[in-house]
């Protein structure tokens, strides 16, 4: 496990409106509603934001827009550095507050 995946496991357990989970085979944190709300992806933190707080999170250095595949943007999805890790927590809860209100996932 790398430095970053570790900080991102403690992240979760400081977080109690979510719990570990999976998003495209990655460790997230997952909200009562069953959305991810964060994800570790390649050292980076991901989370949805949107705004301000999107434009802020962007303005970081090395961050951008979340793309799993090549040419697959993820709208209001953005990808934090491990060496803004000090903010890690800051856009997490964002992106909790802003996730854990959405429709709840359904079950077929």
């Amino acid at each position: 496990m790398t430095n970053a995946e570790e900080f991102f496991k403690e992240l979760t357990g400081q977080i109690d409106s979510v719990k570990p989970g999976k998003m495209f085979g990655a460790l997230c944190m997952k909200t009562p509603n069953g959305k991810s709300a964060a994800m570790i992806w390649k050292d980076h933190l991901v989370v949805k934001l949107k705004g301000n707080f999107l434009y802020e999170a962007l303005n970081l250095s090395g961050a951008k827009i979340f793309e799993p595949m090549e040419g697959r943007l993820m709208k209001e999805w953005v990808q934090i550095p491990f060496i803004h890790k000090d903010r890690w927590k800051e856009y997490t809860l964002l992106s909790v507050k802003l996730v854990k209100d959405l429709p709840k996932k359904s079950t077929k």
